[in-house]
């Protein structure tokens, strides 16, 4: 996939230990992304289940419900619905969701969910032709309204207030 030099980056911090609990908010967290942007693999692989099931486990593992074994599988199989695909939209669709299952492994995947989300939207508004740096924004938006706040840090950097230059 081509990342373009008009996409807003954030810079996320590489999280240090973190307890269970924050894990599995984390993993929730990055499950509502992949799924925020599901509908654009739909459109494309309309039959294949992979980034669905993905999700389905990565909310599962948060509740108890799995252990981390078939969370990592889930996360395998829709990572192999990215290879599949020959749509960009699509294969980063898979890939967030692929690291939403994979934050039950390492808490690190969840940012990547998020990254891969926007990178969805990114692809899906340049294959229509529009521009995508106000809604790859509107996402980065969208996913920090859904991070507990005592997260926030965790998975982005605090914005810093840049220097006024002098006239």
């Amino acid at each position: 996939m081509k990342k373009t030099n008009s996409q807003p980056t954030v810079k996320v911090k590489a999280p240090t230990k973190l307890s269970l609990s924050t894990q599995k908010l984390l993993a929730l967290w990055a499950a509502e992304c992949a799924a925020h942007v599901l509908p654009l693999f739909a459109v494309h692989q309309p039959d294949d289940a992979r980034p669905r099931q993905a999700i389905a486990a990565a909310r599962a593992w948060a509740r108890d419900e799995i252990k981390c074994g078939p969370a990592r599988q889930a996360a395998v199989a829709t990572h192999a619905a990215a290879r599949e695909t020959n749509n960009a939209a699509a294969c980063a669709v898979a890939r967030a969701a692929g690291h939403a299952a994979g934050t039950a492994h390492m808490v690190g995947h969840a940012r990547h969910a998020a990254t891969y989300a926007r990178q969805a939207i990114s692809a899906d508004t340049a294959e229509r032709g529009l521009p995508s740096t106000v809604a790859v924004a509107k996402e980065r938006q969208w996913q920090r309204r859904r991070l507990p706040k005592v997260l926030q840090t965790v998975i982005f950097s605090p914005v810093k207030p840049q220097p006024k230059r002098a006239a």
